[in-house]
């Protein structure tokens, strides 16, 4: 079963996160942020993924440091969780209508990181929660998930459902890019033999 454990302390937040690639969506998230609860909860269940995590950061300072944190976690729990990559799709890409939002998620686990994020959020706020940190999240997350990760707002929308897409079709995409290809079950997904 392809699953990793992340332990992360720091003098500015201390992190427990589970996951299971092949789960069944469930999901039990306390990272002290409550709108990024929200986005992680969403983001198990349309990926499948079981996800926990619990997360004591320095909030009363903003919600930066807890959320950048979280990425990097994440991102790291991918990257054990999936090893050699061996037998997986790799490749993933999913669009995502949300009423008037419409959100391109791209992605390959490349063993390379980028990002490539082209959405275009009106308000500087969702809730207490900032929303320039979505892009902080994800760029933390594929410096360490070491993947390339295209997100584009293809229609526009209220700030809320363009985050809330974005993370619904980046879990899609990765559901899609972690299956595994039964054809090629044995096979690294690149000629180099190595990812």
């Amino acid at each position: 079963m392809r699953q990793a454990t992340i332990n992360r302390k720091t003098a500015e937040t201390d992190i427990s996160l589970s996951l299971t690639v092949d789960g069944s969506g469930k999901s039990e998230i306390n990272s002290g942020c409550g709108f990024l609860d929200h986005m992680l909860t969403l983001f198990a269940k349309h990926g499948r993924f079981d996800l926990t995590l619990t997360c004591k950061g320095d909030t009363q300072v903003d919600d930066h440091h807890t959320v950048e944190d979280i990425g990097i976690c994440l991102g790291m729990a991918f990257s054990e969780a999936l090893g050699d990559k061996r037998g997986m799709t790799r490749y993933g890409s999913f669009a995502l209508p949300m009423d008037e939002v419409l959100i391109l998620a791209a992605i390959d686990f490349s063993g390379r990181s980028y990002l490539g994020y082209e959405l275009s959020i009106p308000a500087a706020k969702v809730g207490s929660f900032d929303t320039e940190l979505c892009e902080e999240f994800w760029m933390a997350f594929v410096r360490h998930a070491a993947c390339t990760l295209h997100l584009r707002q293809l229609a526009g929308g209220n700030s809320h459902h363009i985050i809330e897409g974005a993370f619904k079709a980046a879990a899609r995409a990765m559901r899609m890019a972690c299956a595994i290809d039964e054809e090629f079950r044995d096979d690294i997904p690149s000629t180099k033999g190595a990812l």
